[in-house]
């Protein structure tokens, strides 16, 4: 909230804070678990090569709104604007599909506020493909990797990791980001369609299989999960808050059942995760606070030597202000000229008289050898210089 809360009153939309991107590839549930954050059904209009650019979704929390209300935030003015929810989705839609067979930096800005929603921010990076059916396909897939990449090395994203539960050495995900972040300190592991495991699992294998039988390192936070879903085809039996809620129990009270210990159900059902993230989620801030106030510091500085400077350029440019200051350089100058003229002002310093100045001044040209010719006399009248001379001291 604070972060969003700058953005809006700065216009700076890439702040120095972290953030949440959210990886996995295709059909692994990534897009039901961000409705699910959201808490109500929308689908991005990405046609049928899904989505080939960032999608940074704002979720906030308004205990006030009876309906949820979406936003866009239009990339030339920087500003956000309502929209109706197909709208948005359409507009999001455009944005990927423009895009054809490439993939851009560039992200579509979204924001939710419900009171269904969590609160927090995520960047939904494009999903992974397995398998392309051509060329073209093949080099989109390379691209996508190219671009997730970028977001995964920088060390201020922390990372949610989708992928189905199920044998833990096969998270094809979890590899890509292993070589990003080695030590698994930004990861966060989301196994989903925990559901289709509740018969297969006993009281002896329940805590083996959430820590993930040997194959998943220790270190790793990893979160075992049911999405909301129902049959295909079908309209939804609740709003996806309920399921949202019912699924969440359900994975509690079976793995419970299971005999998993406390410390293994704290890693069980959405309810577990929704909470985790908001405590990393004030971690985050309590650790990123001190580099934002610098900012807003350096930035509140900069902003006010920017503004006095531009008083005084608005001062000095005051018509008046010019006027003023001719004047002033004027009489100052006619003062100093009257000094000068009434012998106030005395040197002994490279003093010459009149007449010792025009004898220089003669000498100096008799020496050149230049073809320039110098009148020497004002008129003919005068017979030579000491004529001249003797004129002025006589008038």
């Amino acid at each position: 909230e604070v972060k969003t809360r700058v953005q809006d009153k700065l216009g700076i939309v890439d702040f120095p804070m972290p953030q949440f991107i959210i990886v996995g590839s295709q059909s692994v549930g990534k897009s039901r678990l961000i409705e699910t954050l959201a808490g109500e059904q929308f689908n991005f209009i990405s046609g049928t090569l899904g989505s080939r650019r960032p999608t940074v979704l704002e979720f906030r929390n308004v205990e006030s709104v009876e309906e949820s209300k979406w936003y866009v935030l239009d990339q030339d003015t920087n500003q956000w604007q309502s929209r109706p929810t197909r709208e948005v989705m359409e507009i999001v839609g455009k944005a990927h599909n423009s895009l054809g067979v490439d993939v851009s930096e560039r992200p579509v800005n979204v924001r939710i506020e419900s009171k269904m929603c969590v609160d927090m921010q995520i960047v939904d990076l494009p999903g992974y493909r397995s398998f392309a059916a051509d060329e073209g396909g093949r080099v989109l897939a390379q691209k996508i990797e190219r671009l997730n990449d970028s977001f995964l090395n920088n060390p201020r994203n922390v990372i949610l990791c989708v992928e189905e539960a199920g044998d833990a050495a096969n998270l094809s995900t979890l590899r890509r980001v292993a070589a990003a972040d080695p030590d698994y300190k930004r990861t966060l592991l989301i196994r989903n369609k925990l559901d289709k495991f509740y018969n297969d699992l006993d009281s002896n294998t329940v805590n083996k299989w959430l820590d993930g039988m040997g194959d998943l390192p220790k270190k790793l936070k990893k979160f075992a999960l049911t999405l909301p879903h129902w049959a295909d085809g079908a309209p939804p039996p609740k709003t996806l808050q309920e399921l949202r809620d019912d699924m969440s129990k359900a994975d509690l009270d079976t793995f419970a059942a299971l005999g998993a210990t406390r410390t293994h159900l704290d890693t069980v059902g959405f309810n577990n995760f929704a909470r985790h993230m908001e405590k990393r989620t004030e971690r985050m801030f309590v650790e990123a606070i001190g580099p934002v106030l610098a900012r807003l510091r350096d930035l509140e500085g900069a902003m006010t030597r920017r503004g006095e400077e531009l008083q005084d350029e608005l001062e000095q440019s005051n018509p008046a202000q010019i006027l003023a200051t001719v004047r002033a350089c004027g009489a100052s100058f006619a003062n100093c000229l009257t000094h000068v003229m009434e012998g106030v002002i005395r040197s002994e310093v490279c003093r010459f008289t009149l007449a010792g100045e025009l004898r220089e001044f003669h000498s100096y040209h008799r020496k050149q050898s230049s073809s320039r010719v110098v009148e020497e006399l004002p008129t003919n009248d005068f017979g030579s210089l000491e004529d001249y001379i003797d004129f002025l001291r006589e008038g």
